[in-house]
């Protein structure tokens, strides 16, 4: 750490009032239903509820709730939980320290995500249909939110393959025969439930170049088609999913991010979903911001939600 903070003091960055972001490995994000108990004690009963489901023991952790949409709805009693381990909390303090910060506020992924989709659907005057994004944040992870009037309703979080961001996606379609063999070999769409008991992670989904060639025996360049195919259904049965749970909320529209595969995946994907697509395109907000690439343009897109958090905590 005393690297990065001569860095950051060569930055001239000290004694500021700062928002910090975690990175998705960093902490858990759980949605269960909402404990029936006073607001002043509904940490300590999500604490108790979700201690089988963390990576760590419960006493080790810090959490935080919010609740589960905007409340206008019936019988969407059920909260997110953040679980952190408190190691990382104690790391973001001591960095605050070290450079006389005042931190403001500790944020996650899918909430900073929340607020760009947001802010762009307000702009374009839906602000109060229900919009997704889903965001490729690394080479292994791709996130999805789907959020309405300002507040994050669903997340879930999926695993990408290994070589998906530098391989050739092409379409499902152009293989019928192989997309017919992966779909029956997964659940039907009809009895999907996105697991949130492992933190959103689909982890039921093999991706591994081991089982593919075992099952469908395939070329290197057909296994990857493959791989393409069952991250686009796990896509669509997310979709499908909130269509299902939500059904007076229909989805407005899709927007996506991969970086330099941002076209890529508009073009992959607005070819298999039933829903309008569109990169999620920051520029109008953040002007230059298309002249960062790479690496810097993933980790700057989530920092930049932090930065659009304007919301009133509601309880």
């Amino acid at each position: 750490m005393d690297t990065f903070v001569l860095r950051l003091e060569g930055l001239g960055l000290k004694n500021y009032v700062t928002q910090v972001m975690l990175w998705a490995e960093q902490y858990q994000l759980l949605q269960i239903d909402a404990p029936a108990v006073p607001p002043e004690e509904l940490r300590a009963a999500a604490r108790y509820q979700i201690q089988e489901l963390l990576h760590a023991h419960a006493d080790d952790v810090t959490l935080d709730v919010m609740r589960v949409g905007d409340g206008q709805q019936k019988g969407t009693g059920q909260i997110f939980v953040v679980a952190v381990a408190n190691a990382v909390v104690r790391e973001v303090m001591a960095l605050g320290n070290a450079m006389q910060w005042k931190i403001s506020v500790i944020d996650i992924q899918e909430t900073a995500q929340r607020n760009l989709q947001t802010v762009l659907a307000t702009l374009e005057g839906h602000a109060g249909r229900a919009n997704a994004a889903l965001v490729l944040v690394n080479e292994h992870l791709a996130v999805l939110t789907i959020s309405a009037n300002d507040e994050l309703f669903y997340s879930r979080r999926l695993e990408l393959p290994e070589g998906f961001l530098t391989a050739y996606w092409g379409h499902v379609s152009e293989t019928p025969t192989l997309s017919a063999a992966v779909l029956a070999n997964s659940s039907p769409l009809g009895e999907y439930v996105p697991d949130y008991s492992l933190g959103g992670v689909a982890y039921g989904s093999d991706y591994s170049a081991t089982r593919v060639a075992a099952t469908f025996s395939l070329s290197d360049s057909a296994a990857i088609h493959e791989k393409t195919q069952r991250f686009v259904t796990e896509v669509y049965r997310s979709l499908d999913a909130w269509s299902r749970s939500w059904a007076s909320m229909t989805l407005h529209e899709v927007r996506v991010h991969a970086g330099e595969r941002t076209n890529d995946l508009l073009e992959l994907l607005g070819a298999e979903l039933d829903h309008k697509v569109q990169a999620l395109d920051v520029g109008v907000l953040f002007p230059g911001f298309e002249a960062v690439t790479g690496d810097d343009a993933a980790m700057c897109l989530p920092l930049l939600g932090v930065l659009r958090r304007t919301e009133v905590r509601k309880p």
